[in-house]
């Protein structure tokens, strides 16, 4: 299959285009290169020997959309393209909107001029906005779009809402939204992995740059939560098994639109990923408590039953592997993809 990867440049598309070279399609990659950096598939090609075709685009920019993709063949879509970090979606709001609102309009418009019919969308579990007190794992079942704590989370679940309102019109539309949870770890070969720009906005690879000596300690956001140990509990799933989880859903799609949760279906706290990422690197993770953040929640952890039933996907990899493969990439890489010295 030929496949438009958006944002394939990006931690998580990088290792999407890994798999479907893998498998053998023709991967096209869109990007603007914002948060991302051409070295990773320049990497990516080297690992699978397969070839990349690449497009430097702003989706957010109708005309500049409308030009890159004019002229490419595709049968399939992943949307992977948009802003991501939910601190920066307060401070940003219209920003975040008009990117992750526009590049999906327009990504929709050009599919449909094209009558390119299958699509997987990377939405998040932060569409589920804040779950009733006594829910213990989250499932497709739950209301999205109540209680969200973020514009990031809104633009995901408005997008969700797109879609489905656009297949309505388009009933030939085969489209599929995964509720990723927390996407961890690195393509064990450590290649590839997470490159956050600025301070990372996600748990894991700051843990990395404690270790390695980037950032001097790690601020644990809360300990007075109702879970194991006080920290905050969530659902890690290894990029890898995030990855396969799109090939998996790009082989089941058939007309309508399916929501599945992509997660391994168990919580870890802060701690115990801190005490994982410590054995993994033989390194200690100097830590201080701070006030816990606005709307944080206290747990969030998939349900990944209908994936694991309907596309035949379930996460084979650990938390432990998780961090191996992070340190893999955070020793081989210290400054992400720019250059050592």
């Amino acid at each position: 299959m030929r496949v438009l990867l958006t944002g394939g440049a990006g931690y998580i598309g990088s290792h999407v285009a890994l798999v479907l070279l893998e498998r053998g399609d023709d991967v096209i990659v869109v990007d603007d290169f914002s948060n991302s950096s051409p070295e990773g598939l320049r990497r990516v090609e080297k690992l699978t020997g397969g070839s990349i075709e690449l497009v430097e685009a702003d989706l957010a920019d109708r005309a500049a959309a409308e030009a890159a993709l004019a002229d490419l063949d595709f049968e399939a879509v992943i949307h992977l393209a948009g802003l991501k970090a939910v601190g920066e979606s307060v401070a940003q709001p219209s920003r975040y909107f008009r990117t992750n609102l526009n590049s999906t309009l327009n990504l929709l418009d050009i599919m449909r001029a094209k009558d390119v019919r299958k699509l997987v969308f990377s939405s998040s579990a932060t569409v589920y906005g804040t779950p009733d007190a006594d829910v213990d794992r989250l499932d497709e079942s739950q209301p999205i779009g109540i209680g969200i704590t973020n514009p990031y989370g809104r633009t995901k679940a408005f997008i969700e809402q797109i879609i489905a309102d656009v297949q309505q019109a388009w009933p030939e539309l085969e489209a599929v939204l995964l509720r990723y949870f927390n996407p961890v770890g690195a393509h064990p070969s450590g290649e590839i992995g997470e490159d956050p720009a600025g301070i990372p906005n996600n748990l894991m690879p700051f843990v990395a740059q404690v270790a390695v000596g980037r950032r001097e300690k790690l601020s644990v956001f809360g300990d007075q939560y109702p879970t194991v140990d006080g920290t905050g509990v969530r659902d890690y799933i290894h990029v890898m098994d995030l990855a396969e989880g799109h090939v998996a859903a790009l082989t089941h799609l058939s007309p309508g639109v399916e929501a599945y949760n992509l997660g391994s279906g168990e919580g870890h706290s802060v701690l115990e990923v801190v005490r994982a990422y410590e054995a993994a690197s033989g390194r200690e993770i100097p830590f201080e408590v701070v006030a816990p953040r606005a709307g944080d929640l206290a747990a969030s952890v998939a349900d990944p039953a209908k994936a694991n039933a309907d596309l035949d996907w379930r996460t084979t990899r650990t938390l432990g592997d998780a961090c191996r493969d992070s340190w893999a990439w955070q020793t081989k890489n210290p400054n992400g993809f720019a250059p050592v010295g």
